[in-house]
């Protein structure tokens, strides 16, 4: 991890392979304007919210060390969050989705750490951390909820993802930041939209992942909890909208009971949902979780496991009945009425028992590909993984004895057994031979040149999951997203403005209260005239100053900007009628 991230035990905790993901928050970057753009939101947040949001939410903003008037510091955060078995981390936009909820799984957030701009201050597709900070950390304070969360990481990051998974999470990563970029160009966000429904309606069967995802965005996203006919809002993608959040709860959006029927419900990210699901409680949520989980690979092994990882072309891991665990990336199934009887991957693969690599059988033992057979033995009602030492003796399955073990199927491995390995409930779960010749009828799968031939042992396959099952066996360091986010360097104009803004910041915040408002508000006009969140801040002070002349200098100007900008009037409505709620000002 960064010498500059401030860990704890729970980052402590996190694998390497997450690790890559994480960046420094670096706070000194936020500029006056985002700690406006955070304040605007969050205090008109706690203004409706309040009245619409499961409580959870204004009790969690104390709990987690939110503040109205400050954009968090993740590591001031982070010592409030282990109060409740949570830390937080700053990345980079979207990450991909496997690793998103492992971070989950471990109970981290992930807190994408950029702030939209003012331009964009009802919404942003861009992950930042007024949608991350303001709307998943207070609900999670939630213990059920919590929970909720962490299993859905546990249960999500085993998802198995097709290959076009991950071309639809790049093709939205690059749309998210094209955005929310100042310079992008009307021509520029149409293309990168374009790609991302061309993406989508053409992504086939859709694999775990694609399944799961909607399930977090009908829920951790834009869930709502209580009944459908008087819904409360807890999706942070809800609670960090505040135009979709007052969207919402309008008979415009139609309400359904969430069920399992979710799974199958897709989303647009780029616009508002034209319907959403109410879930009666939390436990609720874990019991429709648990529901899906009994419809993975995950639970269900077989031969649709195996071909889900073969569809995936990704590194990913079966278990055996036995509990021995293969970790490659899967490339071939030879069945038999519709049971695997050989499986074959391709590259570094490893071994392993009870998610620990077996020693000796890492990917430096196994780089070319490792192939097994699955099954039973033909003819013979017991299977090996069943049989004591004294069947195996008798079936010749025994060291330095040659033997040829025909499995149904056609399967037969020919060849002088070296040794065997046994779990810890004493079946063999891997025999090793030499000089061995594997073949389906007459096609050669492995030859005595190869070398030395492991077998697995195993009458089933019981779980297929994305992922190897020792985390350790692979190097994982390898993800280079296709974009990243863009920040140009600021114009003189840019710099002026947000140096306007620090002004009025420092004379709130007792820092300077030298500074002339009424000059701060007399430049804004003259250069920077359609800049509204400003003129709002100032007209706070003055209105708490009892300035009449300086509170009715604004208004004129803010109806002036609501004349020429008439796409703002309602922001500048709202933040006007915030102000008469004075009550509603004081730091959470």
């Amino acid at each position: 991890m960064d010498n500059s991230i401030e860990s704890n035990p729970i980052l402590n905790r996190l694998p390497k392979h997450l690790r890559q993901f994480i960046k420094p928050q670096n706070y000194e970057d936020y500029s006056a304007i985002d700690q406006a753009v955070w304040r605007y939101v969050m205090r008109k947040n706690v203004d409706f919210l309040s009245k619409v949001a499961h409580q959870s939410y204004l009790k969690g903003l104390k709990q987690t060390g939110i503040s109205i008037d400050n954009i968090p510091n993740m590591y001031g955060m982070n010592r409030i969050l282990k109060d409740i078995g949570w830390a937080a981390v700053a990345v980079d936009g979207f990450i991909p989705p496997n690793a998103f909820m492992e971070f989950q799984a471990y109970n981290v957030l992930v807190i994408a750490s950029d702030i939209r701009q003012l331009e964009h201050i009802e919404y942003t597709p861009a992950p930042d951390i007024i949608h991350e900070g303001a709307g998943h950390a207070p609900i999670i304070a939630n213990p059920e909820y919590a929970e909720y969360l962490r299993r859905f990481g546990e249960i999500g990051c085993k998802a198995i993802s097709s290959a076009k998974d991950y071309e639809l999470y790049e093709a939205v990563r690059k749309l998210s930041i094209i955005k929310e970029a100042p310079n992008s160009t009307k021509n520029d966000i149409n293309s990168a939209e374009k790609e991302v429904e061309t993406l989508q309606q053409n992504m086939g069967e859709p694999s775990e992942m694609a399944l799961i995802r909607n399930l977090h965005w009908w829920t951790v996203e834009y869930g709502l909890i209580g009944t459908v006919e008087n819904p409360k809002i807890y999706g942070a993608g809800l609670l960090s909208s505040i135009g979709e959040s007052a969207w919402c709860i309008t008979d415009a959006v139609k309400k359904l009971p969430y069920t399992i029927e979710a799974t199958f419900k897709d989303f647009d990210i780029t616009k508002p949902q034209p319907q959403l699901y109410a879930t009666p409680d939390f436990a609720h949520l874990s019991l429709i979780l648990e529901e899906f989980a009994n419809t993975m690979a995950l639970r269900k092994g077989g031969l649709s496991g195996i071909q889900k990882l073969i569809h995936s072309n990704t590194l990913g891991t079966i278990e055996l009945s036995t509990g021995i665990q293969i970790s490659g990336v899967f490339t071939n199934v030879i069945e038999d009425f519709g049971k695997p009887i050989y499986i074959q991957t391709i590259g570094k693969t490893a071994l392993s028992y009870r998610e620990k690599e077996l020693i000796g059988h890492g990917v430096e033992n196994h780089n070319q590909g490792f192939g097994s057979p699955i099954g039973k033995l033909k003819g013979i009602n017991l299977a090996i993984e069943d049989m004591s030492p004294r069947d195996l003796s008798a079936y010749n399955i025994y060291e330095e004895k040659t033997v040829t073990l025909e499995f149904e199927g056609g399967i037969s491995v020919s060849g002088e057994i070296i040794t065997g390995k046994r779990n810890l409930q004493g079946k063999i779960i891997l025999v090793s031979f030499k000089n061995c010749t594997v073949k389906h009828y007459n096609t050669v799968l492995f030859e005595p040149s190869s070398g030395i031939y492991d077998m697995a042992v195993g009458k089933e396959v019981v779980s297929a999951f994305s992922g190897p099952a020792d985390l350790h066996s692979f190097d994982l360091i390898t993800h280079i997203p296709s974009s990243q986010t863009i920040h140009i360097k600021k114009s003189e104009k840019q710099l002026q403005l947000e140096r306007l803004y620090q002004q009025i910041r420092d004379y709130r915040e007792d820092k300077n209260k030298t500074i002339s408002r009424t000059k701060v508000l007399e430049e804004l006009i003259k250069n920077h005239s359609t800049d509204w969140l400003l003129t709002i801040e100032i007209y706070e002070l003055a209105i708490f100053g009892n300035e009449t002349v300086l509170a009715n200098n604004c208004l004129d100007h803010l109806e002036t900007i609501k004349q020429h900008k008439p796409q703002v009037g309602k922001l500048i409505d709202d933040g006007l009628e915030i102000i008469k709620h004075k009550d509603l000002l004081k730091t959470t």
